[in-house]
């Protein structure tokens, strides 16, 4: 009965996410900071925002004209033809124009004569223009594919040809007689991926020039997942190589559409982090500060014009994780790094003399965003017991001045205290980064002995994080709140630990990670506290593949397991994300062999629930489908719960109260 009153009190208020602290957008920060809020005389509304895939949305925009005081809704004259919805849209630096996109076209909508021209007119089902498809929304973290030159007078987009991407369907089930079937262009991993190339349109002669240097080689086997302006006009565009073990930066002569190679670097022996491309920083003699992680470490690096290193700027040891703003009068760099995983701190570093100052000490994540000349920053700040705090501060003298609090989200804080939820204790286990919360003393009917049952919370995928001193309200303090104590763990290949770390597990998933969790788990078993009869292990995405790969190993201690939405099969997931960390199966079938959860599914042992909605896009419910008939031939016993057409989030009407109910459920009986 005192879960039952818990789950129906706190569960859903954390579901709903009245716990989640108030951010301030990118947009407000940088009104405050440089004045920009609504200096143009038109403006970007977008109104009936609906959800696409991850990152995507199709949405009603309009053009506010604050001279005349007249709105007018973006593409309405497309939207009556395609009746399809505005994508993404975005302004012109000179405020003129906006560049967006419908039905896989751009288009340029001229703000002072209300009138709209097409950029392109070949889109179709498979060519999209200036947009991500799936592929490159999920696993590049972008949704729109094009960008303004600094003048206003070009727009540079990216081209995909999906024609050859295989096409993958599943069942709608929704409420009518007979079911429907969603269509997707997804390449699974070896598959043919879409062609990518870069093209440039001129606003003025209303021509387009492609980008024929960058598609030398197998345009499907490459990747284009960045573009950007310098403020001197050259186009950059960020090309990848199919494995991901090359990353090259090409400066593009707008005009001539002549591509010189900037930037290179390559490994033999690990992936490239493409992402590390997004902290480039550029002074004002087109000198730029960048990050590699070449020499085992993130580290700041300054470069001249021309692509040749001037001088390291951050130390070893310690991984650089963002760069924000430089100073050049002071020749200052500013950036945050993680001086132990779970934190982040801001530093700044002399570009000229060297030595690296720490501007902020406290425990938890500290991240900013600067204004425009580097004087001064938004520092927010989170941890354990601490929600988002946005402080207004400047540099004097090396050191941080705090002018004003602009949010501190002080209510929140204060009402979740009310709830008496213990806070998570960093622990070392072994060599590993881990969060053990321990429910409060008191009577519970979970209690034996004096010890508690143990939840194994993890992700483990390479990369990540969720080991973190930082403000995340979720289903862990449910769990504590009901009486489990839960130990979080980071396995090798998480993050912020130096680049042979995060390569642990390159070529061969599933295996060291599973040994770190039986590891902690055994480790969390010797307390007095904890009963290692009664330990379960549950994850989500890559997190239910290894729970699985986890309990498919002969000296694990779980006595149930819970995986939801779970890789089972890295040969059918994308090729993006599963080539990264495993190249291709054609050069590495001893790899997927090994990490496949089907040539492991007869060592699998003790009470397993499996959950995944059917509709997702993502992991496919087709992977738990063929391994339940692995576990069915194997004459294995399991328990599984279905959401119908839900995604891979589950958060469709009711699921996620309903799928974490289940999950209490399954472990009161289990453990």
């Amino acid at each position: 009965m005192k879960i039952l009153v818990f789950i129906l009190s706190i569960l859903p208020a954390i579901l709903a996410g009245d716990f989640n602290a108030k951010t301030l957008s990118v947009a407000e920060q940088d009104s405050i900071l440089n004045g920009t809020e609504a200096t143009g005389r038109y403006r970007l509304e977008k109104e009936n925002e609906e959800q696409i895939f991850r990152h995507s949305q199709v949405a009603d925009w309009f053009i506010l004209d604050t001279m005349r005081h007249t709105r007018k809704q973006l593409g309405a004259g497309v939207n009556e033809l395609t009746n399809e919805r505005v994508r993404d849209a975005v302004m012109s630096p000179n405020g003129r124009y906006v560049a967006f996109a419908i039905a896989n076209n751009l288009y340029i909508h001229k703000c002072d004569f209300g009138t709209e021209v097409a950029v392109t007119k070949d889109a179709d089902v498979d060519v999209i223009n200036g947009v991500a498809d799936w592929l490159y929304e999920e696993e590049f973290g972008t949704t729109a594919l094009f960008a303004w030159s600094p003048d206003s007078k070009l727009l540079a987009f990216v081209k995909l040809d999906e024609h050859e991407v295989p096409d993958f369907s599943w069942e709608v089930y929704g409420e009518s007689q007979y079911p429907t079937q969603q269509h997707l262009r997804y390449p699974k991993a070896g598959c043919p991926n879409a062609k990518a190339s870069v093209c440039i349109y001129d606003v003025a002669t209303k021509g387009i020039l492609t980008v024929k240097d960058l598609t030398n080689e197998r345009m499907s086997e490459m990747y284009i997942p960045r573009l950007r302006w310098t403020n001197g006009g050259a186009l950059l565009a960020l090309r990848v190589n199919r494995d991901q073990t090359k990353m090259e930066v090409f400066s593009i002569n707008a005009k001539s559409t002549v591509a010189s190679l900037l930037y290179k670097e390559e490994s033999k022996q690990y992936f490239i982090d493409y992402t590390l491309f997004d902290q480039w920083q550029w002074l004002s003699d087109d000198r730029f500060v960048m990050v590699s992680e070449r020499d085992g470490w993130r580290r700041a690096y300054l470069y001249t014009a021309q692509g040749l290193e001037q001088k390291v700027l951050t130390p070893e040891g310690i991984d650089v994780t963002a760069l924000y703003a430089v100073d050049e009068p002071s020749q200052t760099l500013y950036y945050q790094a993680a001086p132990t995983p779970a934190t982040r701190q801001l530093f700044a570093v002399d570009m000229k003399k060297g030595g690296v100052t720490q501007l902020t000490t406290e425990a938890g994540i500290h991240s900013a965003r600067f204004s425009q000349d580097g004087k001064r920053f938004i520092e927010c700040f989170q941890s354990f017991d601490t929600p988002n705090k946005y402080t207004l501060c400047k540099v004097e003298r090396g050191k941080v001045k705090a002018e004003r609090v602009i949010e501190d989200n002080a209510e929140l804080a204060e009402a979740w205290r009310a709830n008496n939820i213990p806070e998570p204790e960093l622990v070392k286990v072994n060599n590993l980064e881990a969060m053990l919360m321990m429910p409060n003393e008191g009577v519970s009917e979970l209690v034996n002995e004096g010890k508690r049952p143990l939840v194994v919370m993890h992700y483990s995928g390479p990369q990540s994080q969720r080991v973190l001193n930082r403000w995340r309200k979720k289903f862990e303090y449910a769990l504590v709140e009901a009486g489990y104590a839960v130990l979080i763990v980071d396995t090798r290949g998480s993050d912020c630990r130096g680049r042979a770390w995060r390569n642990e597990t390159y070529m061969n998933l599933g295996q060291k990670e599973a040994e770190d969790l039986i590891a902690a788990a055994n480790w969390a078993a010797q307390r007095d506290d904890i009963d290692g009869n009664r330990m379960a292990i549950l994850g989500w995405s890559y997190g239910g593949y290894e729970t699985l790969f986890t309990m498919s190993q002969k000296n694990h201690p779980f006595k149930a397991g819970i995986a939801i939405a779970p890789v089972t099969d890295w040969k059918l997931y994308d090729s993006a994300y599963t080539e990264r960390y495993m190249r291709r199966p054609q050069v590495n079938a001893a790899g997927y062999r090994n990490a496949s959860l089907m040539n492991h599914v007869d060592d699998l042992h003790g009470a397993v629930l499996l959950i995944h909605g059917t509709g997702d896009d993502n992991v496919h419910v087709q992977q738990t489908m063929q391994y339940i008939n692995a576990l069915v031939q194997s004459n294995k016993d399991f328990e599984m719960q279905l959401y119908p057409d839900d995604n891979h989030h589950l958060r469709k009407g009711n699921t996620a109260t309903h799928m974490h109910n289940r999950v209490l459920n399954f472990l009161r009986k289990a453990l």
